[in-house]
């Protein structure tokens, strides 16, 4: 399928791949072609109802506000609706591998990651683009989670689909984390990559991603991200946005040491926050809120 998408899209066929990532609908390949510079391609399954089309429709609307892989060619690869997308390759090096190398310090990330998400969500946004309703991302979720532990999260679900999304809409990436920044070019230039999720919907969203997924709960983290961050933000709506994307990787967390790791993430929220989770009452999935020592 691979050759297939170079050969539908770029007129070129390819020499070799090399898989980066797969999933359950996408999966990711360095291509080097036969006829210039390496490639990036994803394959999207037919049954993934975000993508290539709507990743492609994403990169191009935010293109003018941050750096972005070129985009090279998109389409249907297969009768049955499967897409594909080349984008440029930037190369390998990314942010997050920087600060496991000791290269950028964590600090400096995580300020060029609240920079970056701020000139994301000044790009336009037009009538014509595909939202994605709060509503139908709880509804998603509702899906995989068990229900107890989604009707402990009900006060946050409440604050988030409260208020219509269009009413404060933005160009959201959709996974904002430092190994989806690529820095590339002899300046290091950082670059959003990985637009598979993005849609307009609240700036919160974006924000609590990041805050999460880097782990950014110190004060000092989460001032990094925050203070670099140029526009206003809704405490309220951070705070349930930063609840409901915990519950959603504690749910998507593989048995073991990763699903511990975020079932302690889960129990310390639930002690900092307790107003957006409802009391634990019986047997749960969730971890319980452990004692605080005294």
């Amino acid at each position: 399928m691979v050759s297939r998408a170079c050969g539908l899209f770029l007129r070129s066929p390819a020499k070799a791949a090399e898989r980066l990532t797969a999933g359950s609908r996408t999966a990711v390949y360095r291509v080097a072609l036969h006829h210039g510079p390496s490639v990036i391609v994803k394959l999207y399954s037919r049954t993934a109802r975000r993508n290539a089309l709507t990743e492609a429709t994403a990169i191009r609307a935010v293109s003018a506000a941050v750096p972005v892989p070129r985009v090279l060619g998109y389409g249907t690869t297969s009768t049955t609706g499967a897409t594909a997308l080349i984008t440029s390759d930037l190369g390998p090096d990314t942010l997050g591998s920087a600060v496991r190398s000791g290269s950028v310090p964590r600090l400096q990330a995580l300020r060029d990651l609240g920079t970056l998400l701020g000139r994301v969500h000044e790009a336009p946004v037009t009538t014509a683009a595909p939202q994605r309703q709060a509503v139908e991302t709880v509804a998603s979720l509702s899906r995989h989670c068990p229900p107890d532990v989604l009707d402990r999260l009900a006060p946050a679900l409440a604050i988030i689909t409260g208020t219509p999304d269009e009413a404060s809409a933005v160009w959201c990436h959709g996974d904002p984390h430092l190994d989806n920044v690529v820095l590339a070019g002899t300046r290091q230039t950082r670059h959003l990559v990985d637009f598979t999720d993005a849609a307009p919907r609240r700036r919160e969203a974006d924000l609590a991603h990041a805050l999460v997924m880097t782990d950014a709960h110190a004060q000092w983290d989460r001032h990094a991200i925050l203070g670099a961050y140029p526009h206003a933000v809704s405490d309220t709506h951070l705070a349930a946005w930063s609840a409901f994307v915990t519950v959603s990787c504690w749910t998507h967390a593989s048995p073991g040491s990763n699903r511990t790791i975020w079932s302690d993430r889960l129990a310390e929220l639930s002690r900092r926050t307790p107003h957006l989770f409802r009391p634990h009452t019986g047997h749960s999935h969730a971890p319980n809120a452990r004692r605080r020592a005294r």
